[in-house]
């Protein structure tokens, strides 16, 4: 695996920055977000900056050894000896996943009406599209995760404990989202403790399953990307209940769990 070659050197430096920085914009805009009058653009403006700065940060550091530019390039579009089964799931698995779980809520009386597709979202995205950042986000997210972050962690870690710590760590980056008013984090905190918590746990077998994946495939940047714009995108497009999205999350554990279990050497290894 390449990560044992490559010298990744500045974790700490990475993730502090990678708080800092988001969390500062995130914060002025929830709290301008509450105010009578405030500028919708300014808002969303501080949002996409906050978005923008783990990537930058990788690139930064990326930029400043050759053997990470090297690497970098040779592993955006490496789709070299992938099974199709990783491909598939890739592409497909976060959607069988809310299928399920929509069809399980069902045996405790939650409607059939959650399989319709609504043309419409439950957040709003200040002046951005929510489609875009439903696909943009990702993009920016995983080019800043899946190029430094993941792999300085792993250069450390086995793989299990590298999922865990970012997991908990992409977690608690989240939060401030909550404090803007219409977004996605806020609406979960809104609609009930139990969401919110949901949120949070579903990232643990989320990060599991998409690094697995990003393993698999020979660290292939596009993989973490698509499968991170699927569980955003097939989340969002029915009429799901939020109590399918805790099933869901079930669903992601029991799978998660399988895969650890399966493929013990490959998650507990050391490098």
């Amino acid at each position: 695996m390449a990560t044992q070659k490559i010298n990744y050197k500045h974790p700490v430096l990475f993730y502090l920055l990678s708080t800092i920085i988001p969390w500062t914009f995130w914060i002025i805009a929830g709290k301008l977000s509450h105010q009578s009058g405030a500028d919708i653009r300014l808002i969303s403006a501080l949002g996409f900056i906050g978005l923008l700065a783990p990537m930058l940060i990788a690139f930064w550091l990326i930029h400043k050894e050759t053997g990470l530019n090297n690497d970098l390039k040779n592993r955006i579009f490496n789709f070299k000896d992938t099974k199709p089964v990783y491909l598939f799931l890739t592409l497909f698995l976060m959607l069988g996943s809310i299928l399920l779980a929509q069809a399980i809520s069902l045996l405790f009386g939650y409607s059939a009406d959650q399989f319709t597709i609504t043309g419409h979202y439950t957040f709003s995205s200040g002046v951005f599209p929510v489609w875009f950042l439903l696909i943009m986000a990702p993009v920016i997210e995983e080019l800043g995760w899946h190029t430094y972050g993941t792999d300085v962690l792993r250069a450390k870690f086995n793989l299990f404990y590298t999922s865990i710590i970012f997991a908990l760590y992409w977690g608690i980056w989240h939060i401030p989202l909550s404090g803007i008013k219409d977004y996605y984090q806020s609406h979960l905190v809104e609609t009930g403790a139990i969401y919110g918590i949901n949120f949070l746990v579903s990232i643990f077998p989320f990060v599991i399953i998409m690094n697995w994946l990003y393993y698999k495939t020979n660290r292939n940047i596009i993989v973490p990307i698509i499968f991170h714009i699927t569980a955003g995108y097939f989340n969002e497009i029915f009429a799901t209940h939020p109590m399918s999205k805790v099933i869901q999350t079930g669903i992601l554990l029991i799978f998660a769990t399988w895969i650890v279990l399966k493929e013990k050497e490959f998650f507990f290894k050391k490098y």
